[in-house]
């Protein structure tokens, strides 16, 4: 396997956690679908509901992996990275909240400042070599569909 090759299981777990993203954003754009998945389901598992619920856990999620990757630097470099690795959660947890389209816009920002704590990860030789590649294929997913929400 090359180096830049993404290993199948990963690919294939992040590919699968984009579902409930991908189902927020299309119960937004068909919304007959939505109306019937609210009614079946519950108004919690469609549109935006499901997208800020799901992309909290997510970014939660995110922040332990980053402390993993923490794990592998010693002295100074461990510190800041234990340091940066619990920002995704605490974004979420101070930030994510009030209607949905600003807890949908500060889920937007904080994908995008996690896609950035993944590149310093990266950088810093603490993530896998295919670790960029991954993340910025699911992060522009996560970010098209979240924007599908505050349109």
């Amino acid at each position: 396997m090359q180096r830049n090759n993404i290993p199948t299981v990963p690919l294939c777990l992040g590919l699968a956690g984009l579902v409930p993203f991908i189902w927020g954003a299309l119960s937004v754009l068909l919304p007959d679908l939505g109306l019937a998945a609210a009614r079946l389901i519950g108004a919690r598992f469609v549109g935006p509901y499901v997208q800020i619920a799901y992309g909290s856990v997510i970014l939660a999620f995110m922040s332990g992996v980053l402390w993993g990757f923490a794990t592998r630097a010693e002295g100074g470099v461990a510190g800041t990275g234990y340091a940066l690795s619990v920002l995704p959660a605490l974004w979420a947890f101070l930030f994510v909240g009030g209607g949905p389209v600003s807890a949908t816009m500060y889920l937007i920002f904080g994908f995008l400042g996690l896609l950035m704590l993944d590149a310093v990860f990266w950088h810093q030789g603490l993530a896998p070599p295919w670790w960029m590649k991954l993340r910025l294929m699911l992060s522009v997913v996560v970010i098209a569909c979240l924007s599908v929400s505050v349109i």
